[in-house]
């Protein structure tokens, strides 16, 4: 039995030795973890101490679930940089030495709702693309995104070069270059939709990052809400001064 002592919470003290289990290579990146019941004995502490001590390792990345397979320990995360100057998603995963992967599974013309109206700076009821798009790194669903674009400006949007750079695209094709996004960065759970889309469990941990994307007379040409697997990203924030 692990030495498990008075002192802080226990749950917190479980989920250090399971990090130190990790870091020392007991539990190899990709292995299945034991289950609860085997922690409770090892450590000699309740169901619900474990249970509590996973949910925070999964929370801080350290391991995740698969659906009816177990729980087990993550391998190296995905780095996704947030800066003025940021690469695109392929540039920045083959850096890595990963391998990128982008694909279209729904672009649609729907009326603008209330919601997307005051984002978009349209009126409700104008006819706004959805894009929507899956993330792959090494075949792994990392990321899910929904993309709005006012139809106006981007009538005849092509699925193909989406799935590639959406930016790089409504330039091509449209000559709208981005001047600015702005972006704002949130803990969620995952619901039925992300989860499916991402091959999690519903209530996972994720990251929730919504980006408004300008133009250069100020207009807005994109409204997004992209999901990141808590798992599986780990996020750089660079600040040139």
């Amino acid at each position: 039995m692990e030495d498990i002592k008075d002192g802080s919470a226990l749950h917190l003290q479980v989920k250090d030795a399971i990090i130190q289990l990790i870091n020392n290579g007991e539990y190899k990146p990709n292995s299945q973890l034991p289950t609860e019941a085997d922690f409770c004995e090892k450590f000699g502490v309740s169901r619900t101490t474990v249970r509590t001590a996973l949910q925070q390792l999964t929370i801080d990345g350290f391991i995740f679930r698969k659906r009816g397979s177990g729980t087990f320990v993550s391998g190296n995360k995905v780095r996704q940089t947030l800066t003025t100057t940021v690469d695109h998603f392929s540039k920045q995963i083959t850096m890595q030495g990963k391998k990128p992967l982008i694909k279209v599974i729904n672009l649609d013309v729907l009326p603008a709702d209330e919601f997307l109206s005051e984002q978009l700076k349209i009126k409700e009821g104008e006819p706004v693309n959805l894009l929507e798009r899956i993330r792959f790194v090494n075949d792994e669903p990392i990321q899910f995104e929904m993309a709005y674009l006012p139809w106006y400006k981007t009538p005849a949007l092509k699925r193909k070069g989406c799935e590639k750079s959406l930016y790089n695209q409504l330039e091509s094709q449209f000559g709208l270059k981005i001047s600015k996004t702005v972006e704002s960065l949130e803990l969620m759970m995952a619901d039925d939709e992300s989860a499916e889309k991402l091959k999690i469990n519903k209530g996972d941990p994720c990251f929730l990052l919504e980006t408004l994307a300008y133009l250069s007379d100020g207009s807005i040409i994109e409204y997004s809400r992209t999901i990141y697997r808590g798992d599986l990203t780990h996020f750089v924030i660079e600040r040139n001064y």
